[in-house]
């Protein structure tokens, strides 16, 4: 069942971007950078855990999960370090995968050649 729900989960949130990306004009950048605002302030309101609850990897993986897992170490940090944490939680939650990306975006460059669509 655990399966099961991390599907659906991850699958109503890639279907809710592909309705954005159809029925609207905003850009794959705007809703990128809209979905981890958002997962950061559902998750300050305290709506995004039962999400996360259920969905697990579901809920974790996709950019809300971004902005989730950004929250939750900002709020762990402050617990720990006061105010500074505010600054460098989010940062230090979200290491790993923002070195993974800039790792595997070099690789990325160094491998392909892009070309321009004329």
């Amino acid at each position: 069942m655990e399966y099961l729900n991390a599907f659906l989960c991850g699958g109503i949130i890639c279907a809710l971007s592909q309705v954005l990306i159809d029925r609207t004009k905003l850009t794959p950048a705007r809703i990128l950078t809209s979905y981890v605002v958002l997962g950061v302030f559902l998750t300050a309101i305290g709506v995004y855990q039962p999400i996360v609850d259920w969905g697990g990897c579901g809920a974790t993986t996709p950019l809300f999960g971004f902005g989730y897992a950004m929250a939750k170490g900002v709020e762990t940090a402050v617990e720990q370090y006061g105010l500074l944490g505010a600054f460098t939680g989010g940062m230090t939650a979200t290491a790993g995968g923002i070195s993974a990306a800039v790792f595997f975006s070099l690789l990325g460059a160094l491998f392909f050649h892009s070309h321009s669509r004329d």
